[in-house]
């Protein structure tokens, strides 16, 4: 029997124990309850109780017992269901135990048993197979500064191209899991999941502003992550790659292309936030927000996404993802003749709650919220997964709601720069429409570096990066931004073009494009994860043959 004792003090080192026991646990009668499966198998080793995920124990805890499930065994239980990967490698320096509950962050250890093992499958048992996946802590400079990495990569051929996957706010890199196995098939590739700093199972410094004015705030948040980014891509030693980010990623993948050009040879959106312009948010210093977007994605139903497909409901009916995180509310401009662009009028503005415009002005994240509410913290996080997951199996949506919350309730870091970034109602301070059109075309010196000034020979320009602008066709992030986002690039690619030798015309590699994922909302990639892998290995083998040629072209 495990008992609370065991429970509330375990340390999990998830490994794979020499002898399983399965136990329903009990609650007493007038306990707070929640109710959920969790999946164990118990093993002690050098006095540690070791628990890993068995499919077949249904188990009743307490608030106080479920809390007690650390991120780390979160985790490691939603990346076993990575197809032919029953035990994923999952590292333990951080988050191996449940956060204090005076707030103090777990520190990140450098005890190398707390690395993870690699693991490999075999042609035998992957049928896409031999593939090496890791589990890895990447340090940083600085104080407590480090990256959770979850990578997956191609045995017995050459791995020349490279992939990395930022998650959206509030998320971490085992959201992915319907995605590492497919992506993963594509020849020639290396696939990397990051943890953002600050978020999922990445350090939690303490994020503190410099700046003093409103520019200066904005960046300095946006390179809180960047910088991080580019300090891995270094200590990674990748020149060149694709970067995927969705919402608050994409948001990130943008300003990352856009201080730190040439690295990369394709950027996809995958529902990025911050697109629109919102007068209310640029101008003002407390905007009147447009349509409450922070509240509505923890009250969005998964049915409202599948509903709107269905040609048998009543279009008034299908009103169901208006309700939204992270939606900006005005609406793009006209259509110039692409498929799906078109005229769409502005939306009326509503209200946000006033509780809600408090918080966000306050700097309080819905997180917070789930951290001060104790033991009344997994009803919280249940009544957002209970909806938001409900389309997956039972077992899987259950594996996702513990990993939420228990990146929920670590302590806060990385979310309190959101309202640098985005002001309430999630429409961006900075907003990339006015940007965008940069990526791929700046002035850059031989060692990649930003140049401001065109006198000098050395310098040369970017030849443009293709960029696709991903939505789920029910997606609450208003779609006409990226086709307005589309739209500026390609003006801004016809516009260089007009200057440049004709060789320089031929090697161009700009492109802007929306794809749309049939039957998904803002979480297309778990939504609609088989259109959405299929569409991806195609983008992957498309850089494969471009980087091809132009390695040949030298």
């Amino acid at each position: 029997m495990i008992t609370d004792q065991e429970r509330s003090k375990a340390r999990l080192r998830l490994e794979e124990p020499s002898k399983a026991a399965r136990h329903p646990r009990q609650t007493a009668k007038g306990d707070s309850q929640v109710i959920f499966r969790l999946d164990i198998r118990k093993a002690s080793v050098n006095g540690h109780v070791y628990l890993v995920r068995d499919d077949m124990n249904q188990c009743r805890l307490t608030a106080k017992q479920w809390a007690s499930i650390p991120a780390a065994a979160a985790e490691h239980t939603v990346l076993s269901y990575v197809p032919f990967l029953r035990q994923p490698p999952t590292q333990t320096q951080t988050d191996s135990a449940p956060p204090l509950s005076n707030g103090t962050p777990m520190p990140v250890s450098n005890d190398s048993s707390k690395e993870a093992t690699p693991v490999t499958t075999g042609s035998n048992t992957d049928p896409y197979g031999p593939r090496h996946w890791h589990s890895k802590l990447v340090k940083l400079s600085g104080k407590n500064r480090a990256l959770n990495e979850f990578s997956v990569e191609r045995l017995d051929e050459v791995t020349d191209q490279n992939l990395v996957m930022l998650h959206g706010y509030g998320a971490g890199l085992g959201f992915f899991y319907k995605n590492f196995e497919g992506l993963s098939r594509v020849k020639g590739w290396k696939v990397y999941a990051l943890d953002l700093l600050g978020m999922g199972r990445s350090s939690r410094p303490p994020f503190r502003l410099q700046a003093k004015d409103r520019p200066g705030s904005i960046t300095e948040a946006e390179n809180w992550f960047i910088d991080a980014l580019e300090e891995w891509r270094v200590q990674r030693k990748i020149d060149r790659f694709t970067l995927l980010g969705h919402s608050l990623g994409g948001y990130m993948a943008v300003a990352y292309a856009l201080k730190y050009p040439g690295h990369l040879n394709k950027l996809i959106l995958a529902s990025p936030v911050g697109i629109p312009e919102d007068p209310y948010a640029v101008n003002a210093d407390m905007p009147e927000p447009g349509h409450s977007t922070l509240a509505n994605e923890f009250t969005q139903e998964q049915g409202a996404t599948d509903n709107m497909s269905n040609s048998n409901i009543a279009e008034s009916a299908k009103t169901g993802d208006n309700n939204n995180f992270l939606k900006a509310g005005s609406k793009a401009g006209a259509s110039d003749g692409h498929p799906g662009e078109r005229n769409t009028p502005n939306a009326p503005r509503k209200p946000m709650p006033k509780w809600l415009t408090y918080l966000w002005d306050a700097n309080i994240s819905p997180f917070s919220l789930v951290r001060w509410s104790g033991p009344l913290g997994p009803r919280l996080v249940s009544g957002w997964t209970s909806r938001r997951f409900s389309h997956l199996p039972a077992d899987q949506a259950q594996a996702l709601h513990d990993y939420a919350y228990s990146l929920f309730r670590q302590r806060g870091s990385g979310e309190y720069a959101l309202s640098y970034i985005l002001a309430p109602g999630a429409f961006a301070r900075s907003p990339l429409i006015r940007r965008i059109q940069g990526i791929g075309r700046q002035m850059i010196a031989p060692d990649g570096s930003v140049i401001s000034s065109i006198s000098t020979a050395e310098q040369r320009r970017e030849n443009g990066v293709p960029v696709v602008l991903m939505y789920g066709e029910n997606d609450w992030m208003d779609i006409e931004g990226g086709y307005a986002a589309a739209r500026k690039m390609r003006e801004e690619k016809e516009k260089v073009l007009q200057s440049v030798s004709a060789e320089e015309r031929r090697n161009d590699q700009g492109s802007a494009k929306v794809v749309v994922i049939s039957n998904a909302g803002h979480h297309l990639y778990l939504d609609g994860w088989e259109e959405f892998n299929d569409i991806m290995r195609k983008e992957l083998a498309e850089v494969s043959n471009r980087e091809r040629r132009r390695s040949n072209s030298r």
